[in-house]
């Protein structure tokens, strides 16, 4: 069976830095080829790539992921029917109940502002859109009597109403949902199978760790008062990146259901969606530490390939650690590796005349430059958003 897949590749230097660390405050690592590499974690380049949507989409096509979900709901329900005010709470509180199948406990912690009753908040974070909390939101207050939280209650013993409810969780994701799917522990059919898939990232060569002896000094210490106000130290290290995700078009679809426009095409949720992630994966950054060493870097090099088979990452192409050129640097050889080892693999594996493209930058990328065709980031996304949807066209 013919799949469509998104696969994408980057090369990027990150110079002194601490974007994610452990528990212990050192930047994250693992052993690759025999050697330490720098690593940072999927999760905190999907954090990051969730908070770029922020800027590329309207806050209708987003969710939240929170275990305040009963206070989320119900502002919704306040902003739906301000006469319900005095009960919102407790309204959606009962609404997310028979929706989801979970159950909501004060939280332990101290409320900052003071407030003796806390709401209730889920045991775990659940990740609901805005589409959805606005459909429960109408759910809660067209099944109650002007708020009355016992009528809301004996209308959910109807089948009927206990059904919409859980339809209205189940049904208008939001993309970063269809994206990275959705976990809810108390109901397994509502779980949303995640479309994307991102790999840690890893440094090409192999990384020391390094520390930073820092101080500060007491603005207020008079000329006769010597040493710091505080001393401290930091880890951080330095290396060039190779990242990978991989989109499973596909199954982003089924997530997202066809577009219901009649000026538009069915596929155009998906394309737009596929276009969002790509932006947003590109140009995302963890923040760690970003204060402390503002490492504000863009990629070098971005290889992007639409597949009908399966996912393919190259991260094998750097088992073996680049050793820094001559002039110092990592770049140049990585790209070299990339530049033999992708050819290679495809034509080992049946592979070719897969569509590519290459978005890369200055001459120590030149060897990138046949593995597909030559284009700048808008051009790249414009061709892919194009590409997609002309694979998802009926037929093709």
């Amino acid at each position: 069976m013919t799949r469509t897949i998104l696969d994408i590749h980057i090369l990027q230097n990150v110079p002194p830095s601490n974007m994610n660390r452990d528990d212990t405050g050192t930047p994250k690592s693992a052993y690759f080829g025999g050697v330490r590499r720098a690593r940072v974690s999927s999760q905190a380049w999907k954090r990051a790539t969730r908070s770029r949507f922020n800027e590329l989409l309207p806050p209708e096509e987003l969710g939240v992921r929170t275990k305040k979900v009963v206070e989320a709901l119900a502002e919704r329900i306040t902003a739906h029917d301000p006469s319900v005010a005095g009960t919102a709470v407790r309204l959606a509180e009962e609404t997310l109940r028979v929706a989801t199948g979970s159950s909501f406990d004060p939280p332990k912690r101290k409320s900052r502002d003071g407030d003796d009753e806390a709401i209730a908040e889920s045991k775990y974070l659940m990740f609901l859109s805005r589409r959805q909390l606005d459909a429960l939101a109408e759910v809660a207050v067209s099944a109650s009597d002007s708020g009355d939280v016992e009528s809301l209650k004996k209308s959910f013993k109807d089948k009927e109403q206990k059904a919409r409810a859980r339809h209205a969780v189940d049904t208008r994701h939001s993309v970063d949902i269809a994206l990275f799917g959705r976990m809810v522990a108390d109901s397994g059919d509502l779980n949303v199978e995640a479309a994307t898939q991102v790999a840690h990232a890893l440094s090409v060569h192999r990384s020391d760790i390094e520390s930073d002896f820092y101080t500060a000094v007491d603005d207020r210490s008079g000329a006769s008062e010597s040493g710091a106000g505080m001393i401290g130290t930091v880890d951080f290290n330095s290396a060039t990146l190779y990242r990978y995700a991989a989109v499973d078009i596909d199954e982003l679809q089924r997530n997202l259901g066809a577009g219901l426009k009649e000026d538009e095409p069915p596929s155009t949720p998906t394309a737009k969606a596929v276009t969002a992630f790509l932006e947003a994966f590109i140009t995302s950054l963890p923040t760690g530490k970003i204060n402390s060493f503002g490492n504000h870097t863009l990629p070098s090099a971005v290889i992007v390939t639409l597949r009908d088979r399966w996912p393919i990452s190259f991260v094998g192409a750097f088992e073996e650690p680049v050793p820094k050129s001559a002039q110092g640097g990592f770049l140049r050889e990585s790209c070299h590796r990339l530049a033999a080892y992708v050819p290679d693999l495809e034509r080992q594996y049946g592979l070719e005349d897969q569509p590519t493209w290459v978005f890369r930058i200055g001459e120590e990328t030149q060897a990138l430059a046949e593995l597909g065709t030559g284009v700048t980031l808008p051009a790249l996304l414009e061709q892919v958003g194009r590409a997609v949807s002309e694979r998802l066209e009926p037929g093709a």
